[in-house]
């Protein structure tokens, strides 16, 4: 009697390439549904202590949405490790400086934080307007379900 179970892993798994246009879409709705994707939770062999997970070409990252007065009251905090050195940059000024870390930062949130996690980010590819440089991956177009909102709200 054969009592060993066979494991699926990352050799069974191929990497798929999704593209998703961030026009219009609110930032926390968008970056759940872009982690899902990256962790691989979408496909059968999904483990939690494995890497299974899809590349994602994010564009259009400079025409995110965010709901109610968020574009003038949300604050992005780092801080450099030394006594005073908290530096705190408002969404607006960040979305003009490099609005791909607005992305970055709420998809890293829905990662867990560690190895795994790092390495799931890898994945994540980022473009503030409609061009980037994986034409030859052959993307997929990849819409959600999620009901665009304008800047009033």
């Amino acid at each position: 009697m054969n009592t060993k179970t066979t494991f699926e892993g990352i050799e069974s798994s191929e990497r798929n390439w999704h593209l998703v246009d961030a026009s219009g879409l609110p930032i926390g709705r968008l970056a759940s549904e872009i982690a899902q994707i990256l962790r691989g939770k979408h496909k059968p062999q999904y483990a939690p202590h494995l890497d299974v997970g899809d590349h994602v070409v994010v564009i259009n990252a400079s025409k995110i949405s965010i709901t109610s007065k968020k574009s003038e009251q949300k604050m992005y905090h780092s801080h450099s490790g030394f006594p005073g050195g908290i530096k705190s940059e408002s969404f607006n000024s960040l979305r003009q400086r490099k609005p791909e870390k607005i992305i970055e930062r709420a998809v890293w949130g829905m990662l867990p934080k560690n190895r795994l996690g790092r390495s799931i980010l890898k994945k994540l590819h980022i473009y503030a307007d409609s061009n980037h440089p994986h034409q030859s991956q052959d993307p997929k177009e990849l819409s959600f379900n999620i009901k665009k909102v304008d800047e009033n709200g």
